[in-house]
């Protein structure tokens, strides 16, 4: 077994060398690794790119952080010393994962919260220097979701009360982001306390910067990408974020015309959507209208239409509100979005999907869309794209609910040549055969099915 050393140790030699042998960082550095690696000491637990102090031969992150805690400690009133000490911490903690943890270890967390504590407590706001302890807050957890401890949250609470600092806010937002990704535990916590009905009131803000950091903490607070544990509450925080904010987000959309903070809104409303009631709830508020009249006037933006179709397809899981959105005239523009787009794989993978779910056992919404033309432009798409799985396997779901229930429809396919290409399809994609075959099916074109499980009985069953 190879053997190996602590960061603490390589430190000190590195150190030893700075200072005992004059060397220069660099120098010291090398010297250090060759030494070790002489000794055949395995060093691929060590961060070796630290920057190095000239004169101590000290990492200068493990300084920096030294100097903070005493600087806190202290209670010194030397605003630049901080300023500076705050800059560099966070220039470091953007290097790599392996310099923030190092920071963690040595205890940047706790002075960084000591530190906001102080600030956002203090008679007068020094917005400055609030700032710029955000800022290194937000590097250094960064990935580490483990540090949000809740002292963190506490002090949470009391910057989102700041509601007229836009900065401060939207820097306290993003790190809520941070502590969101991969913590079930961080996002059930901030879900216990008052945060939602603190955000709330910022979505009357126009500032599309804040708006956007806002809906972000929405979607991270239902993500659930915790393996470490068994069963996560992303439902449950969705209904209660959407319960408070869905009728606020629709009324958000026509109040911007960036296609950016327009595609997080749509983004985030696809996001909560996740009961039948709420999908009513937008079509009550004149959800649907809103985002027709989004994709018409941004037909060309694909960032944009791709979040609205996944949009659509989250709210047809109701029945009700599926009828109203074919109703309301969705077919020309998928139509047209398809025309736009052939080339684009993604939207014409969503554009499909949308519709796979819109026809699915509803004869009327097959005829809508059949009756726009739409047909060949769907044959185009799957032969503009015969390598990608996803397009061929969306594309043979929405010709087989299309025709399912309308078999007048078969021969107008066939003759734009759909059999030839989802027999190519099936050769090309064997994972998808299946799916490929049910459309040829329903097409009525000869397709072989093979039953893919037959069982033995034990014993013969008695005629």
């Amino acid at each position: 077994m190879a053997k190996v050393i602590s960061q603490d140790t390589f430190d000190d030699v590195v150190k030893e060398n700075v200072v005992e042998f004059s060397m220069s960082p660099s120098e010291a550095k090398e010297e250090t690794i060759k030494q070790f690696e002489a000794q055949g000491i395995n060093l691929a637990n060590i961060i070796k790119d630290l920057s190095i102090d000239a004169d101590t031969g000290r990492p200068i992150i493990n300084e920096t952080v030294d100097k903070l805690k005493s600087h806190i400690g202290e209670k010194s009133t030397d605003s630049a010393q901080l300023l500076n000490y705050l800059t560099v911490l966070e220039a470091e903690c953007q290097k790599s994962l392996a310099h923030r943890v190092l920071a963690g270890k040595n205890g940047a967390h706790d002075a960084l919260i000591t530190l906001l504590e102080q600030l956002v407590t203090a008679e007068v706001l020094n917005e400055e220097l609030l700032i710029k302890c955000l800022l290194a807050v937000n590097s250094l957890t960064n990935k580490q979701p483990d540090l949000f401890d809740a002292e963190a949250l506490t002090v949470v609470l009391k910057l989102l009360a700041l509601k007229d600092r836009t900065d401060v806010l939207c820097l306290t937002l993003q790190w809520m982001q941070k502590a969101c990704l991969m913590h079930e535990m961080n996002r059930q916590n901030i879900m216990s306390t008052s945060a939602l009905k603190m955000m709330k009131p910022l979505l009357g803000n126009d500032n599309v910067r804040l708006v956007r950091d806002l809906t972000a903490v929405f979607r991270f607070l239902v993500l659930d990408d915790d393996i470490r544990v068994e069963f996560g509450c992303a439902h449950e925080h969705a209904r209660q974020i959407a319960n408070e904010m869905l009728v606020p987000l629709v009324e958000l959309l026509p109040a911007f015309e960036d296609v950016n903070i327009l595609a997080d809104l749509l983004l985030t409303l696809g996001t909560l959507a996740v009961r039948q009631e709420l999908c009513t709830v937008i079509d009550d508020a004149g959800g649907l209208k809103l985002v027709f009249d989004i994709m018409s006037s941004n037909l060309e933006q694909v960032r944009l239409n791709r979040e609205a179709l996944k949009l659509l397809r989250a709210l047809a899981g109701h029945d009700a509100v599926k009828a109203h959105i074919v109703q309301q005239g969705v077919a020309p523009i998928i139509k047209q979005l398809l025309e736009n787009h052939l080339n684009n794989e993604t939207i014409v993978s969503a554009a499909l999907a949308c519709i796979t779910t819109l026809t699915l056992r509803v004869k009327e919404h097959s005829a809508a869309f059949f009756d726009t033309g739409i047909a060949e432009i769907i044959v185009e798409s799957l032969r503009s794209h015969p390598k990608n799985k996803i397009v061929q396997r969306n594309g043979a779901w929405a010709i087989r609910n299309m025709v399912s229930r309308s078999r007048n429809q078969s021969e107008s396919w066939l003759s734009y040549g759909i059999e030839d290409l989802l027999n190519a399809a099936m050769k090309e994609h064997p994972s998808v055969e299946q799916d490929i075959k049910a459309a040829l099916r329903d097409l009525g074109c000869a397709v072989h099915l093979r039953e893919e499980w037959t069982g033995k009985a034990e014993k013969k069953i008695a005629a």
